[in-house]
């Protein structure tokens, strides 16, 4: 599978990986460039700080809905009137659903302790069979799942099944339990339990869009709400107000996929632009943008986009493997959609290819010196935007081995502020100075008043490895086949915080024309960056010395 991770846990570019379990990186690869860099055995250095054991969801009492999570309308018995809001369980938003301990005890609804294949222990949820955690997802008149718990078993049941297999579940459980299928249905019936069951077709379509691309889950899902829609009038407006909320996200997303299909189609190395159309390349990012502070809000609007559009079911599939319990089914492999997730990484590439060519390109070393600086600038302000990714992506283009062998060039920056920002991001003690920097990004996030503050954008491969680590660090069964539930609080306790820093606006105007050349100037390869670092500063050994000639030789056709 490609199984994606950032080779930047150091500070190189990401890189794809075909395997199921990524390898440790080759010291080689991490340890090239200047000051901060990252060895095998950092990598190695597990989950994120603070990730430990927290309180997890215990079987709450039978559905009394109040305090944070809002409340269930009384008017379900009632006749249909109002809004179907008014009369639908009420849940909070993601940055209310897991406190710092973990789970939000006080959220968390349940049914009766006597659940069958559900085991609890000191009132914690710790696993379950699958057949036992798929009931305890289904409401019924007297109960409604809590968020999390939706949250948390959509997130991780990919792990076991397929999105369609589990839907064609839910559905046949609430139309045979609730008799949704006899002639003559009751509508009084229907009045108890179709916003129920609406509000979780709502909290899927809404937070999993990306499974209902599947023409099975759409079908299912029409299914469903046409059942509950023939009850009342007011049903079949809402089941059509769902329906046309998930198709117009299908179509933006569908949208923006193109767009990007189109940037990578265009997309050309620059050294075969200059020999081919030298006029073409006539600018550099100091000329488009001379002020850091617009550039790196650019970037955030870049982030920002990118952000918005990985579901958060992608961090699970890009490490689904086979379930050992499933004898069945021999390839996972098409549940990986994760283009998203991977386009994401691949803009961190780009971005530490497009410094590391912006500092290569100038013929005179005092004005890569001067660009040099700009992007230490640059860095300082994505760093105090709380844009952490760009700000290592551009780390990363400055210490690469074609940026970083400039001796003479490096010498006349005044590296004060990126030996600072070097320090903030240091890998050691697994990332300590960074992992604390984000926990102040994030705490100022709940309580700003302002989305200028709300901006919490992680160092993104750093993400993807503790979410790995995690996963790998835990079975998702345990011996007696139960699936292991106590793994999957944490797991959705990291992507839950992702899913809130996502949904913020960016809040800085955009610029088309500085956005149109961080997306789509041509970027050097490896080897034109070496060609051009070595034509700045002369090779200062044999080695060097043979490789420029060979370069010169394959990409220049000159001896």
């Amino acid at each position: 599978m490609a199984l994606l991770r950032g080779h930047g846990a150091g500070h190189g570019p990401a890189r794809k990986l075909e395997a199921s379990v990524p390898s440790s990186p080759r010291p080689e690869a991490v340890g090239q460039g200047r000051g901060f860099l990252c060895s095998a055995s950092a990598l190695r250095g597990g989950p994120a700080a603070g990730v430990g054991s927290p309180a997890r969801p215990g079987p709450a009492r039978r559905a009394v809905w109040g305090g944070p999570a809002g409340g269930e309308a009384a008017a379900v018995s009632q006749s249909a009137c109002g809004h179907l809001q008014e009369r639908m369980p009420q849940t909070p938003p993601f940055a209310a659903m897991f406190d710092s301990s973990g789970y939000n005890r006080n959220l968390y609804q349940s049914k009766e302790d006597s659940c069958g294949g559900l085991y609890y222990h000191d009132n914690n949820l710790l696993s379950g069979s699958l057949e036992a955690l798929i009931q305890h997802l289904v409401p019924n008149v007297d109960y409604y799942p809590d968020r999390t718990y939706i949250f948390t078993f959509l997130l991780s049941s990919r792990l076991f099944m397929h999105p369609y297999e589990l839907m064609a579940k839910v559905c046949h459980l609430c139309i045979e339990q609730q008799r949704l299928s006899e002639p003559g249905l009751d509508k009084n019936r229907i009045r108890k339990i179709a916003p129920k069951i609406l509000q979780l077709l709502t909290e899927w379509t809404e937070t999993f869009p990306y499974d209902f691309r599947d023409e099975r889950m759409m079908r299912n899902l029409k299914e469903l709400a046409q059942r509950i829609a023939s009850g009342d009038e007011m049903y079949r407006k809402n089941v059509q107000q769902l329906l046309q909320n998930l198709l117009r996200k299908l179509a933006t997303v569908s949208q923006y996929e193109e767009v990007l299909a189109k940037i990578n189609a265009t997309s050309t190395d620059r050294l075969t632009v200059l020999k081919t159309k030298p006029q073409s390349i006539q600018r550099d990012i100091i000329t488009v943008c001379n002020d850091p502070y617009a550039l790196a809000q650019q970037l955030t609007h870049i982030e920002l986009e990118r952000l918005n559009y990985i579901g958060p079911e992608e961090f699970v599939q890009a490490f689904v493997q086979k379930d050992p319990l499933d004898n069945d089914k021999s390839c996972y492999g098409d549940r990986k959609k994760t283009r998203n997730l991977e386009a994401y990484v691949e803009w961190f590439n780009r971005l530490s290819y497009l410094v590391a060519t912006e500092i290569c390109m100038p013929v005179k070393k005092k004005h890569r010196a001067r660009v040099i600086e700009y992007f230490i600038d640059v860095a300082r302000e994505c760093f105090n935007i709380g844009n952490f990714n760009s700000l290592m992506a551009i780390i990363s283009g400055m210490n690469m081995s074609p940026v970083s062998r400039l001796k003479k060039t490096w010498a006349k920056v005044k590296t004060a502020k990126f030996d600072i920002l070097e320090h903030q991001m240091d890998p050691s003690s697994n990332f300590y100075n960074y992992r604390t920097a984000l926990r102040g990004a994030a705490q100022r996030s709940l309580t700003a008043h302002s989305n200028r503050e709300k901006i919490v954008i992680p160092f993104f491969s750093l993400l993807i490895k503790d979410i790995y680590f995690l996963n790998e660090g835990c079975a998702n069964r345990l011996p007696n086949g139960h699936v292991n539930f106590e793994k999957f609080w944490e797991l959705a306790k990291q992507v839950s915080e992702f899913m809130t820093w996502k949904q913020v606006e960016c809040p800085f105007e955009r610029d088309r024309k500085i956005l149109q050349y961080l997306l789509t100037i041509p970027v050097f390869s490896d080897d034109a960056l070496y060609l051009a670092s070595y034509e700045s500063e002369s090779p200062e050994n044999h080695i060097e010395k043979d490789r420029w000639k060979t370069l010169r030789s394959t990409l220049l056709g000159r001896v």
